[in-house]
């Protein structure tokens, strides 16, 4: 058979997502922080979107990110806002306060400054980390050019808590270096502060610290050298065995290593910025009822910009090229503000489901939840499942028992024998109860929190008991036991 190219014409049906539906799609996936930075990018790239000052929002409303917005007492929608001036909200500046001098009289006002008060330059100077502050030290060391190279690759490779990642071979690999001089570098920068900086574990960091306040001959230095496992487990017995010293001295030198030293060194140093959740949406107790409110505090309120639709509708002298792309961007600005009304109607829809679905969760706590899958929520507010996770994923509610994910509200389903069966994340909460509130010198094993939990009617393995427990990042009970 002849291979040929062939011209054919075929009908078919198939959807096709267009820029608009992705636009939505993009939007409502978007968490709070997102969709702030969306909101402003949309109103810098789209000249028909403008900011309404003027809205007076209560923030009940579903649709409060609305494009057109009545003002109270009149009929007319309000297309104008009175310009702000300059005058009005920004005083004179006196540079004065301002000039760049060190001595003893500066202040920010024209009182003199308690001896302590901050400058100007605490709040716009970035706070120095760890490797800047092992720079800071090794700047007063006497170094050569390769000597340099050898340090600034050493504090290249400490982590946050001030341990380094690489061994002898590497550096010298890198750097190109002797073992002497890899091992002579190492030892000044551990000789640095702060005590027990560059070490390869946390054994060697603590007798590193011991070695600077002159006890590496110390009790507590051959405990920390070679008796770490036991010390983190708190068997006292077998260190005693171990190192043939008394069990009050083994005590002793435990607890200065424990209030004296520092296991991890380097994380008073660390420079990570702490990011603070911020709520999507508000559950909230009034008058007995359980009210719920979209965030919209500090989010823009847009509208279509009136002036190019009135320069559109009003303007016959514009070309027929500039009447068509205000057309477009005038479109655009609808759909998007079409997207963001249905992105907040349809997470305050979400969370009014999760509400009547979890109802004794918002009442009485975690123990009280529910078992619950997306298709149940889809089903209640006939919306689809994927639409349903892209609302509940990276969004956040602030509830009269703390703040949690949306997804948290979903969870699979524990059957109990003639009762209601109870969530997975019920199931942890009470195992978290159950081993805060244990004996510390007689913790519960997994076989025994299995057992507690039979009592109550939940059957649950002692495995499965312990992949919760792990889960939570709590640890087995032979680390827990406080002799």
């Amino acid at each position: 058979m002849a291979l040929e190219l062939r011209q054919q014409l075929k009908l078919s049906q198939k959807l096709v997502m267009t820029q608009q539906l992705r636009q939505a799609i993009r939007l409502l996936q978007l968490n709070r922080l997102e969709l702030s930075n969306a909101l402003q990018a949309e109103l810098e790239q789209n000249p028909a979107l403008e900011e309404d000052f003027s809205i007076q929002e209560e923030n009940s409303n579903p649709q409060s990110l609305s494009a057109v917005e009545e003002v109270q007492g009149s009929g007319q929608e309000s297309d104008f806002t009175e310009p702000v001036r300059a005058t009005d909200i920004i005083p004179e500046t006196n540079w004065e306060d301002y000039a760049n001098t060190f001595d003893d009289n500066f202040s920010f006002s024209h009182e003199t400054p308690a001896a302590d008060a901050p400058s100007q330059f605490d709040f716009i100077s970035q706070k120095p980390g760890l490797s800047a502050y092992l720079q800071w030290q090794l700047a007063h060391s006497d170094l050569d050019p390769e000597e340099w190279d050898i340090a600034l690759y050493i504090v290249g490779n400490l982590n946050r808590y001030g341990f380094l990642e690489v061994d002898l071979a590497e550096i010298m690999e890198e750097t190109g270096c002797d073992h002497d001089a890899a091992e002579y570098m190492l030892e000044l920068i551990q000789d640095l502060d702060p005590p027990g900086i560059g070490a390869r574990d946390v054994g060697e960091s603590l007798f590193l610290q011991l070695e600077r306040k002159g006890m590496a001959d110390s009790l507590a230095a051959e405990i920390v050298l070679h008796h770490l496992n036991h010390l983190q487990t708190g068997n006292h017995a077998a260190i005693a065995r171990a190192t043939g010293h008394k069990k009050p001295e083994i005590v002793k030198a435990i607890d200065f290593i424990t209030s004296e030293l520092s296991p991890y060194p380097g994380l008073p140093y660390a420079d990570d910025a702490t990011n603070y959740i911020v709520p999507d949406i508000y559950v909230k107790k009034i008058d007995g009822d359980y009210v719920v409110q979209l965030n919209d505090d500090d989010l823009p309120h847009l509208k279509l910009s009136s002036h190019y639709q009135e320069l559109l509708q009003n303007n016959t002298e514009l070309q027929k090229e500039s009447r068509a792309y205000i057309k477009e961007k005038i479109k655009d600005a609808e759909w998007f503000l079409k997207s963001i009304h249905q992105r907040q109607r349809t997470i305050f829809k979400t969370m009014e489901s999760i509400l009547r679905f979890q109802h004794d969760f918002f009442e009485y706590g975690p123990t009280r939840l529910k078992p619950l899958i997306l298709r149940d929520v889809a089903e209640d507010i006939e919306m689809h499942e994927s639409t349903i996770s892209r609302v509940t994923s990276n969004k956040y509610v602030h509830t009269p028992q703390g703040i949690y994910e949306l997804k948290y509200f979903f969870s699979t389903s524990i059957p109990r024998e003639g009762s209601d069966p109870l969530a997975a994340e019920s199931i942890r909460e009470r195992i978290r109860t159950l081993i805060r509130d244990e004996d510390p010198r007689k913790p519960l094993s997994d076989n025994a929190i299995s057992k507690k939990l039979a009592a109550n009617n939940i059957q649950l393995a002692r495995r499965t008991v312990a992949k919760y427990r792990e889960q939570m990042k709590i640890l087995p009970v032979k680390h827990r036991r406080n002799t």
